[in-house]
């Protein structure tokens, strides 16, 4: 009889447990994801599958999010719309992120335009990949910041539509270098800055760089203030010479007070 309460304990709590769904046709990659986040987000019941036709497993089920797998697949893809209509369909309460084997920024600026809340490029470390959902999980919004120019291999495709990163490019890649040259960046600030280039997250800065948290947060906001930027991704836009120096003294004014 106390084997008998006991499973039902354990189905019931199974049954009230919040989901996170893996939808990914290839089967050694979903595995793999799937044993990597049961390990990593333990308070979550996790279900893969290969398609979103198998969506109806969740159904009344408390799914917090849906992470869909596209392939090479463009965002504007009709295959790629109607999974993500159908994920809002039978999941309206869950946040969705696309891993997509792409990394440019105009297939995650589509992304974003139709509500997805985490863009997830394949070549991302499994530690940042797991950071990003948490993010999304907690209620933010996930992407890689684009770098324009750095570490690029000859031949990908651009982070920004050709004409506007040309556009950024030609007219302050010369004011870029020169202010680059002017930031008095303390060696452990450049080590920060190196690491939001990235798009890494607070947390696994400071696992990283063997740092507190807050003592991250203090170096991000010295960088702000030096590069005279609002908030961290206009910070490393100003650092990599993207961002037009226009108004810069009113910006600088404007970040005096600290961001947390």
């Amino acid at each position: 009889m106390d084997d008998i309460t006991s499973s039902a304990e354990r189905l019931n709590g199974s049954l009230q447990s919040p989901v996170l769904v893996i939808i990914e046709p290839l089967a050694l990659p979903r595995t793999c994801i799937l044993t990597i986040l049961r390990r990593e987000l333990v308070e979550f019941e996790i279900l893969d599958m290969a398609t979103t036709q198998s969506l109806d497993r969740a159904s009344a089920r408390d799914v917090r999010l849906v992470a869909l797998g596209i392939g090479d697949k463009l965002i504007g893809d009709p295959s790629v719309e109607d999974d993500l209509a159908l994920v809002v369909e039978c999941c309206p309460n869950a946040s969705i992120a696309l891993l997509s084997n792409r990394d440019d920024e105009a297939t995650a600026l589509a992304a974003m335009q139709r509500g997805v809340r985490g863009f997830l490029p394949t070549s991302l470390a499994i530690e940042v990949a797991v950071a990003g959902l948490r993010l999304v999980l907690a209620g933010g919004v996930y992407r890689p910041l684009p770098i324009v120019g750095l570490n690029r291999a000859p031949g990908l495709e651009q982070p920004y539509p050709r004409g506007l990163a040309s556009a950024y490019l030609d007219q302050d890649a010369a004011r870029g270098a020169a202010d680059r040259s002017m930031i008095d960046f303390t060696p452990r600030e450049q080590q920060v800055l190196a690491e939001l280039e990235h798009g890494l997250p607070n947390k696994l800065i400071a696992a990283k760089l063997n740092l507190s948290e807050n003592t991250v947060k203090m170096h991000i906001q010295h960088i702000m203030r030096k590069c005279a930027a609002h908030n961290r991704t206009e910070a490393v836009l100003r650092w990599s010479g993207r961002l037009s120096g226009h108004n810069r003294d009113a910006d600088a004014a404007a970040s005096s007070i600290p961001e947390t």
